[in-house]
């Protein structure tokens, strides 16, 4: 390795962590006791609609905004349009200082099963009441632990993914109809 290229791995690794140590702070600013739990929910659920919790790797990132450790294999994913966070404190049921109960309502318009590649439509209103503690000076969403509630769109290309790395072509055909599916599906 020449000294020029070691310099720049250097730098470009210099620059990693600090984007790794300002993204753990902005995180510590979210979750903070400080701030409203209202945005550890409205945060964990913007990663959940973006579909992070669609696979294993990206799953680490709203973790850290739950009280547990892991999460079963779901089943299936329910699609979305959309969702809204109750932000205002009148809104929310107040257990106490440390716990409170914030409701979302999501906009749900089916449900992916993803051991037979299948779309139910179901279109409806579903209000998820989120409880929020505030644990070691940070607020933690304690329950309830549902299926991932993913966006239409993120659904549609991660359906679209797969369809390109399967191999099997029986396999290949259902992903490419649960897209189409998943594409035409109205409210």
């Amino acid at each position: 390795m020449t000294l020029n290229l070691m310099g720049r791995l250097v730098f470009f690794l210099c620059q990693l962590f600090v984007l790794v140590l300002l993204s753990g702070n902005g995180l510590a600013q979210t979750a903070s006791i400080k701030h409203s739990p209202a945005d550890v929910v409205k945060r964990y659920v913007e990663l959940d609609h973006k579909g992070a919790r669609l696979d294993a790797m990206s799953a680490e990132t709203v973790a850290s905004y739950t009280g547990w450790n892991e999460e079963p294999a779901w089943g299936h994913v329910v699609v979305t349009r959309g969702f809204v966070v109750a932000e205002q404190y009148r809104q929310w049921e107040v257990v106490d200082r440390l716990e409170v109960i914030i409701p979302v309502t999501f906009q749900v318009i089916g449900s992916v099963y993803l051991e037979t590649a299948g779309f139910v439509q179901r279109v409806e209103t579903e209000e998820v009441r989120f409880r929020v503690k505030g644990v070691k000076n940070r607020w933690k969403i304690v329950e309830p632990m549902l299926p991932p509630h993913v966006g239409q769109k993120r659904m549609v290309n991660f359906v679209r993914d797969a369809w390109v790395k399967e191999t099997d072509p029986t396999k290949r055909d259902r992903l490419g109809a649960l897209q189409e599916e998943l594409r035409k599906a109205k409210e």
